[in-house]
């Protein structure tokens, strides 16, 4: 079915990821690529599409049964964290899934884009889905995920809401979220601004800080939380 080549592929990326795929055309499809894919639908897009679905209901579960003390807000904010892109472009770099990618030419392992690599930990985990279900889905991903999952359970510096924004509106609108002062007061040494932001069009509740970093970070906390349908974590007082 594989060539010598691709078969010392997959089961050199089998030891890295510590499983053992029963289907080992679930484990190639994942590091397919569209690149070197004959058609898309081919290519490791569509178990993206379902490891993502997978990675969230897997941490989602975690944290629901490990952080009783917690309430929704709390655990969106950590999932929204553990299931980011940056951290499964971490963690596929942490296994060096990049080696073991199906490319196109022109591609180089070595320069591959956080986004291609974050693309492929969900990829991933949607063929072990696929291959052993559930239960070794959520092994794979607790392991793999480990570290990244403690360090936010441990309370180390995680909420950087800019950040999620930007991942989000890039990966959903292809864009860059943009910040507008719409108001500052106060004395030049004591001085306050009022910040919207804009995705797409799209207008968010504006929120206040006590200086313009302050000021983005609160509103891209508030436009995270109205994406998710909650209310806005920094309601203004005039909207």
């Amino acid at each position: 079915m594989f060539d010598e080549s691709t078969l010392a592929t997959l089961v050199a990326c089998q030891e890295a990821l510590e499983y053992q795929f029963k289907e080992p055309h679930y484990l190639a499809s994942a590091l397919t690529h569209s690149s070197s894919a004959v058609t898309r639908l081919v290519s490791n897009e569509r178990l993206e599409f379902l490891g993502d679905a997978i990675l969230g209901l897997v941490i989602v579960d975690m944290l629901f049964h490990r952080c009783e003390s917690l309430m929704e807000g709390e655990m969106t904010q950590m999932k929204s964290v553990i299931v980011s892109r940056a951290t499964c472009n971490r963690v596929s770099r942490s296994l060096h899934l990049e080696n073991f990618m199906f490319l196109g030419k022109g591609m180089e392992k070595r320069k591959l884009p956080p986004s291609l690599l974050a693309n492929l930990q969900e990829a991933i985990i949607g063929a072990i889905y696929l291959d052993g279900g559930l239960d070794a889905a959520r092994e794979y991903i607790l392991r793999a995920f480990h570290d990244e999952i403690e360090k936010v359970l441990s309370g180390e510096p995680q909420s950087n809401f800019k950040m999620l924004l930007q991942q989000y509106a890039q990966r959903h609108y292809h864009q860059t979220p943009s910040y507008r002062v719409l108001e500052q007061k106060g004395p030049d040494h004591s001085r306050c601004f009022r910040v919207q932001v804009q995705v797409s069009g799209l207008r968010f509740q504006s929120a206040w800080g006590k200086n313009k970093k302050e000021a983005e970070q609160h509103a891209a906390e508030n436009a995270m939380a109205q994406i998710e349908k909650r209310p806005p974590v920094y309601p203004a007082d005039d909207e």
